[in-house]
């Protein structure tokens, strides 16, 4: 992978940092067996074997895109004792828009109760790490003193329950972070490209190409894409460790897009992480959730005990388009 780019290190007089994480998880939990039902060809054990995945969140009919990102917006807001009256911004990333007009954010923003500036990141499975970057330039530029960042998905609205190649590994959710000033930069130096030449592994099908029932169909070439992340990922989070000037001796997570435990397994492996690092597994029981896997691996780690606030974290998101973004954070506190 040759198109990466290193953004310019933060040089500038205030830094950005992670205020507070919040979380949704849809009340649905949704088992193997049920998955494979509709596939027809697959068992619970394959599913495990090639996924990592035991369960994942459905969204139900009152579980909104909208509602689902507030909800972990004002979970965030709480954990970082603040208020959605010092919120300049609002960023969304996600995939699964209900609507392509009007935009997700912006009624996230009117349900939280604020007139901020309001953008959805379109950048998938990436677009939680690509959002984190743009909203620590708001702050470090003194544009944003407060901005937040949200990931969400209703993955299983684009979902063919009959695909064999998606259908059980995709879940539910929204995580969300409050980025703000610290006399200490909390987000380090992002490193993010694209490989558009391989845009179509992962594409979600127009009409024509649905599945049976009409029903919409997200397709995915899935080894081309698990050789595509499980070699290609490692480089870009070992960049993004040396732009933030330390090694893997100085992190206590590491957290990745939860796609696929091999794939996180290889990652690990290819970084040479030592014992004291703790991996993030939240896709064994939370599925892959696109835009909001990120955060609520985060979240789970830090819920868990697994990690705590202030430790080093080095993110790394990756997915359709092709998109990739890693940088290391200090982990936020999260509510009680």
């Amino acid at each position: 992978m040759t198109r990466d780019r290193i953004a310019t290190p933060h040089t500038g007089a205030r830094g950005a940092r992670l205020l507070g994480l919040g979380a949704y998880r849809p009340r649905r939990t949704v088992e193997n067996d049920e998955v494979c039902a509709p596939i027809g060809d697959v068992d619970p054990e394959w599913v495990l074997a090639r996924s990592g995945i035991r369960t994942r969140r459905f969204a139900g009919p009152d579980e909104t895109l909208v509602g689902m990102a507030a909800a972990a917006a004002d979970d965030a807001l709480a954990a970082a004792g603040a208020t959605v009256a010092t919120v300049d911004a609002v960023l969304v990333a996600t995939m699964s828009p209900d609507t392509v007009c009007p935009q997700v954010a912006t009624r996230v923003a009117d349900r939280l109760g604020t007139s901020a500036a309001a953008i959805d990141v379109g950048a998938a499975c990436s677009g939680f790490c690509t959002a984190l970057e743009l909203a620590g330039a708001l702050v470090r530029g003194g544009t944003s003193s407060h901005v937040l960042v949200v990931g969400v998905e209703r993955m299983t609205d684009l979902l063919d329950p009959t695909d064999r190649s998606t259908a059980f590994l995709f879940g539910d959710g929204a995580g969300a972070v409050l980025v703000g000033p610290g006399e200490e930069a909390g987000v380090g130096p992002v490193v993010w490209g694209s490989d558009g030449a391989q845009a179509d592994l992962i594409v979600h099908a127009p009409a024509e190409d649905a599945g049976p029932d009409g029903l919409p169909g997200l397709r995915m070439q899935g080894p081309a894409v698990f050789r595509w992340a499980s070699t290609q990922i490692a480089p870009v989070a070992e960049k993004a460790l040396a732009a933030a000037g330390v090694g893997v001796d100085d992190l206590g997570a590491f957290v990745p897009h939860q796609a696929n435990n091999r794939i996180t397994d290889a990652l690990a492996r290819a970084l040479a992480l030592p014992a004291h690092v703790t991996v993030a597994r939240d896709v064994v029981t939370t599925g892959n959730t696109s835009a909001a896997s990120v955060p609520l691996a985060m979240h789970a780690l830090l819920a868990d005990g697994d990690a705590r606030p202030g430790d080093l974290a080095l993110l790394a998101g990756f997915g359709a388009g092709l998109t990739y973004a890693a940088q290391v954070v200090a982990l936020p506190p999260i509510s009680s």
